[in-house]
């Protein structure tokens, strides 16, 4: 039962309990009450005190010892500096927005982050998954998964990348715990430290520590609203002989930019020519309202490697990827995901596949793409408000990437908003080549409130008024 304060009585008796220990009044190694005293005391059932004990030992904050009775635990650790709200100190790198997202709670604005809110995502879907994986075969909560991964749901995918041009049996198809996970794979599948890959710049920011992480050189390629330059492209290819190259062909990150057919060919005929593999980071590819052209459709997944996951429309808790490749190429994967996770989760998998076999999946996705393009125009008229041009205006997805002002340096202007608990994304940790110093990558979906704005509005100001005072620009007057 449920009480006034929309706890139930067991975790009403569990926050006495942990009350107690932080005021004292129970200090570490005291005696808990006895269950039936307290029982009585907090007019609840005997069965009640007792799970809220059983949890509260669970937990590590009280232990029992038989015969005797429920005690208080030595003290907890004393709170950390990062649990207490975003690092301010921290250096604007690569992994700066995905950690300062991460560490602070639902009340800090996160209009920088790479996904959804959670009340955009299929709730009611997810919670019917839940449920009836709950009730099933116990095998499936219990037992590692097969080598390849839950067959009905590659199958399912096998017809949903069909849709996009891309044929693909599901024995060519192998599950991950995430999109980055396969990345990672592929990497450690394909690269020898000090081996060259090719990305866009800008690109998804984790394409850089990833590969930083395997030793490789990297070099960036300046992407266009219709892919990466296909001549500076082929230039960095005769240059530098790589070995790989990472790209989303469908909706760009952080761009929103649409690869174009024409674009697509001359990029396949150039790694045809230099021997290049292809990684297509097809993560968004259900908020596209008309499909873009796929590189692995037009290759037939010869040098092209496509990967996937459903953590953006889904839910990015239940951790599920899968990598679609030719099939000496998969067996290898396969040998290589078992020495170094040994199976992908079972239960995510199964939850994935129960959702989007799900028929609210489809209209959910469809109601998510007419959101996301009103969110778009409503946001991109508010920044051309206060002075932040879009680049370009993306056919599809959540991302926009926008021009600062003339003068604006994007993570000076980071650093200030996240003083007022706003995180953003600043253009540099998206660039290779450190060539986006007033370009900001913003959530459309993570925008809504009026309070972003404020904050930009008023951070720009402050920095404006900053560099003309000869004081803090250290000139004084002639």
């Amino acid at each position: 039962m449920t009480g006034t304060a929309g706890i139930t009585r067991i975790e009403g008796v569990m926050a006495t309990i942990s009350e107690r220990i932080a005021a004292r009044s129970l200090a570490p190694g005291a005696r808990l009450p006895s269950v039936r005293s307290f029982a009585k005391t907090m007019r609840v059932s005997v069965s009640t005190v007792v799970e809220a004990y059983e949890r509260l030992a669970a937990e590590g904050v009280i232990r029992s010892r038989p015969g005797s009775g429920f005690y208080v635990c030595g003290p907890l650790p004393p709170l950390s500096l990062s649990e207490t709200g975003a690092r301010s100190g921290r250096n604007v790198d690569p992994l700066w927005i995905s950690r300062q997202s991460l560490e602070v709670g639902d009340d800090t604005l996160k209009p920088g982050c790479g996904w959804l809110p959670p009340s955009w995502l299929p709730q009611t879907a997810l919670r019917k998954a839940m449920r009836t994986l709950a009730r099933g075969d116990i095998g499936v909560l219990a037992n590692y998964g097969t080598p390849l991964g839950l067959q009905p749901l590659r199958q399912l995918l096998a017809r949903r990348l069909g849709e996009h041009g891309i044929n693909v049996p599901p024995d060519q198809i192998m599950l991950t715990e995430s999109g980055t996970q396969a990345i990672d794979l592929l990497c450690r599948f394909l690269l020898k430290p000090g081996d060259t890959v090719v990305v866009d710049d800008p690109c998804y920011f984790n394409f850089h520590a990833l590969l930083r992480a395997h030793r490789a050189k990297v070099v960036s390629v300046p992407f266009t609203p219709t892919g990466p330059d296909v001549e500076l492209f082929g230039q960095a290819l005769e240059r530098h002989k790589p070995r790989l190259y990472i790209t989303n062909s469908a909706i760009h990150n952080p761009t929103g930019a649409t690869l174009s057919p024409v674009t697509a060919h001359r990029l396949l005929k150039l790694a045809d020519a230099a021997g290049l593999v292809i990684i297509e980071d097809d993560i968004f590819a259900d908020f596209e309202q008309v499909p873009a052209p796929r590189l692995a459709a037009y290759d037939g997944l010869e040098r092209v490697i496509h990967i996937g996951s459903s953590s953006k429309t889904l839910s990015a808790s239940i951790r599920c990827g899968f990598v679609a490749a030719k099939p000496a190429w998969i067996d290898d994967l396969v040998d290589l995901k078992v020495a170094s996770s040994f199976s992908c989760g079972q239960v995510s998998a199964e939850l994935v596949y129960l959702a989007l076999k799900d028929g609210s999946y489809r209209k959910h996705v469809e109601a998510l793409r007419v959101r996301l393009a009103k969110a778009m125009d409503e946001v991109s008229a508010r920044l051309e408000a206060i002075g932040i041009t879009p680049w370009l205006k993306p056919h599809a997805g959540m991302f926009l990437w926008c021009r600062l002002p003339e003068g604006l340096d994007a993570a000076d202007l980071a650093r200030a908003c996240l003083a007022e608990g706003v995180i953003l994304a600043p253009g540099n940790v998206f660039s290779l080549s450190e060539t986006a110093g007033r370009f900001m990558r913003f959530n459309v979906a993570q925008s809504a409130e009026p309070r972003i704005f404020d904050v930009l509005e008023a951070s720009m100001q402050k920095l404006r008024m900053k560099h003309r005072d000869p004081v803090a620009t250290g000139l004084t007057p002639a």
